[in-house]
């Protein structure tokens, strides 16, 4: 039976989340080094409940869409990355903040990446760092999928939104990409043709063809090698943003073990935190909360924030 939408959105977020803290507990370390520590079987256990930027993000981006007029998304998600920002770089909650911003435990610093930083800090005009596609632009993305009316709307949002930070047109092709697929696994569609309608999207334009090339490699790679422990290695290191849904896009398709699926995004000398979060957006999104590990899912940081969040998003859905 497929889980109402309700249920798949507040899974988006708790995947993601736990998709993040699997892999932040090895980020930048070697699969060499993830070996010794772990065994053969990779990052199996979350010793370590903590969250990185990755959930961060996607929770501001979808305070800043709750919180927009029709027609002022873009104008509202910048303003609630710039309020991530300020999390970054204060202590502590100012005086008379709400929201996410009000919320102490958004106040750690973990490792967040250096574009969408910098990018901010410059204040958030689209085309800045117009050379960078680090999939910083892609793991923040998964509400646009939640919360567009469309696919198509979605992708255009997240493509739209990603240049505040990230100016390379293959950053927003695979911020795209990522939405586009989030919109319709909640609209029912099967993982397959998710990822199928998305590439034959991204084939319309020559400027999206880094992304729809990872996202062919990924396909093939999943028809041939299941997911395993350091198997996503031909797809890169998931640091770009192409290479980061590749590497999620490739676990989602070549099974549907949940468990072992997260375990395969995060078991990799590379962004492991990164390609995990966005491996479980998609993972929620597609099976519902009722799918992922329930002591993962017990034990993620901000259950209760991303509960709240999931409920007003259910109720706004268009």
């Amino acid at each position: 039976m497929t889980p109402p939408p309700d249920d798949r959105i507040l899974g988006c977020l708790i995947g993601g989340a736990i998709g993040d803290a699997l892999g932040y507990q090895v980020e930048f370390d070697s699969w060499p080094q993830i070996e010794r520590e772990w065994g053969p079987s990779g990052v199996t256990e979350l010793r370590y409940g903590r969250v990185s930027d990755d959930t961060q993000m996607t929770l501001f981006t979808a305070e800043g869409l709750l919180e927009a007029v029709e027609g002022e998304e873009f104008a509202s998600v910048r303003r609630a990355y710039l309020r991530w920002y300020d999390t970054q770089t204060k202590p502590m909650p100012p005086m008379g903040s709400r929201g996410l911003a009000a919320e102490p435990w958004l106040y750690m610093r973990r490792a967040p990446g250096n574009a969408c930083l910098s990018g901010l800090a410059k204040g958030a005009e689209p085309g800045v760092n117009p050379q960078s596609k680090g999939c910083g632009t892609v793991m923040r993305s998964a509400p646009f999928g939640l919360l567009a009316s469309s696919p198509d709307a979605a992708y255009e949002l997240a493509r739209q939104c990603s240049a505040l930070t990230h100016g390379h047109p293959t950053a927003g092709a695979a911020a795209g990409a990522f939405a586009m697929m989030t919109a319709h696994l909640l609209d029912g569609e099967t993982v397959q043709k998710a990822v199928s309608h998305t590439m034959l999207h991204l084939r319309q334009s020559l400027d999206r063809s880094e992304t729809a090339d990872a996202l062919q490699r990924a396909f093939e790679l999943a028809g041939n090698v299941p997911p395993g422990p350091n198997s996503c290695a031909p797809l890169g290191e998931g640091w770009i943003a192409e290479e980061a849904l590749a590497i999620a896009v490739y676990c989602l398709l070549g099974t549907d073990d949940v468990r072992r699926a997260l375990v395969a995004a995060v078991s990799h000398g590379g962004d492991s935190d990164s390609t995990g979060a966005i491996l479980g957006n998609l993972l929620g999104a597609a099976y519902g909360c009722a799918a992922l590990p329930p002591e993962w899912a017990a034990q993620v940081e901000g259950r209760e924030t991303m509960a709240g969040l999931a409920e007003r998003m259910a109720a706004a859905r268009p």
